[in-house]
């Protein structure tokens, strides 16, 4: 596909609201770019930190045995991660460089190379959901009478894989966010706490205690009964 190349050649007339649109991006997700030149690899190396940290993170949380919601939210996030930095690092080395509306395809393994060198590659966007396609009001604030397109971004399914993660620990994992245990987590661990028997009384030390009370109170007896013969 060429650069800008629908699905629906004739989408103009036909009001679709889910297209395949191939795009390239250089930038983050859904389309946002970074400066030149020095953004690219910038982003590049800030993902590769970020998947070592979760990589990282992911362990610690099954460690401590993690819910299995948390685990899969972080893991989700990982997995975008991973694929925009395979996109980014691997595309621009094996591939040519897209036409613009029209002409041959990109060519896989080219003999003079791909377009760009290591991390330095495009990241392939092509999933476009223009629900809504309008303008917006005369009356609207600032941008009264201008177009209006949701949701205009065009992404692909790492950003997808990301942002449902992201979404799911917002929305569903609240009390990751929490220092202090949660209510039934507190119940849990005083019943489940185990118990110290160094600190109870072994029988046999029960057993002594009372021995020496009743001799305590046969002593008592005794000098009571010597008293009154005296």
């Amino acid at each position: 596909m060429y650069i800008g190349e629908d699905s629906f050649l004739d989408w103009s007339s036909t009001p679709i609201w889910a297209r395949i649109h191939f795009v390239e991006n250089n930038g983050m997700a859904f389309g946002f770019e970074l400066w030149e030149p020095y953004g690219k690899l910038a982003l590049s190396l800030f993902r590769i930190i970020a998947v070592g940290f979760l990589i990282y993170f992911i362990k610690k949380l099954l460690e401590s045995k993690a819910s299995m919601g948390l685990l899969v939210s972080f893991s989700l996030i990982l997995a975008g991660a991973i694929g925009n930095i395979l996109d980014s690092a691997f595309y621009g080395v094996i591939f040519s460089a897209s036409p613009f509306h029209g002409g041959p395809p990109a060519q896989l393994f080219p003999e003079g190379g791909g377009y760009e060198t290591f991390l330095y590659g495009k990241v392939v966007d092509m999933l476009y959901f223009p629900l809504y396609d309008g303008f917006f009001p005369e009356w609207f604030p600032f941008w009264g009478g201008d177009r209006f397109e949701f949701f205009k971004p065009v992404f692909n399914i790492a950003d997808v894989s990301i942002s449902t993660g992201v979404i799911s620990i917002l929305l569903f994992q609240r009390s990751f966010f929490s220092s202090e245990p949660s209510k039934n987590e507190s119940t849990e661990s005083s019943v489940l706490a185990p118990v110290d028997t160094d600190t109870l009384p072994s029988v046999s030390t029960a057993d002594t205690v009372l021995e020496d009370e009743r001799m305590e109170q046969q002593d008592e007896i005794e000098n009571k009964g010597d008293t009154d013969k005296v």
